[in-house]
């Protein structure tokens, strides 16, 4: 994996640059509601979430269907909005918002060496605030949003679109980083760029097999820039 390959680096949002606790952003949302937000809650709220979010990857349902969707039950229950519950929740992880080990050295080591992009199914109203927080906005030259694309990893579309802003760089000499083998690493086997999957948690790939794999951003770093 040799920089000097590559004119972009494209990395994914969540759990590749920032952690995604949605159980601790949940918790933090519902007690302003005086909600005591348990483990079971966020259970049964995976059990809605998680299809959607399938859906969504899949192109069946938009970004707005998810968001309201997942939380309707809960609407109901505290008779607001969707909608609100759904702001209040991108606010609260905001909050708890911390990048991953690694993630602010690797961003700084290598803005100034080749262009970094980032290619998200994330929704717009978090990734741009969490990057303001985390002082990492003003390093990514180009953030590719699915809710603002209209489609998500993998499909073709977003990579299409992300090369659009890019100006259509060599794809021989672009890379993607991302956690997710579904998305991240498909979407860019299927448009024909290098793919790095980062995998913390030591999974066996089956079926989907990236160009690169590291455990952590730091090893990134050291495969990257030695």
């Amino acid at each position: 994996m040799q920089l000097s390959k590559y004119q972009w680096i494209l990395f994914d949002a969540d759990e590749t640059l920032f952690h995604f606790d949605a159980y601790a952003g949940l918790k933090l949302m519902f007690s302003k509601y005086n909600v005591e937000f348990s483990q079971d809650d966020f259970a049964q709220y995976q059990t809605v979430n998680k299809p959607l979010w399938v859906d969504y990857q899949d192109g069946k349902i938009d970004a707005k269907t998810l968001q309201t969707t997942r939380f309707n039950t809960w609407a109901e229950k505290l008779s607001v909005c969707p909608q609100t519950l759904n702001s209040d929740f991108l606010l609260a992880m905001v909050d708890i918002c911390q990048p991953l080990p690694g993630a602010k050295a690797l961003v700084d080591a290598l803005k100034d060496k080749v262009n970094l992009g980032i290619i998200t199914n994330g929704f717009t109203e978090l990734q741009s605030l969490r990057l303001q927080k985390t002082g990492m906005q003003s390093s990514f030259s180009q953030v590719i949003i699915s809710e603002q694309v209209g489609k998500a990893k993998p499909d073709k579309a977003i990579f299409e679109h992300a090369f659009e802003r890019m100006g259509q760089p060599n794809k021989q000499q672009v890379l993607m980083i991302g956690d997710s083998l579904s998305s991240d690493i498909l979407g860019g086997l299927n448009y024909g760029i290098d793919t790095c999957w980062l995998n913390q948690q030591g999974v066996i790939a089956d079926k989907i097999t990236p160009h690169f794999q590291v455990s952590s951003l730091i090893e990134l770093h050291q495969r990257l820039l030695g």
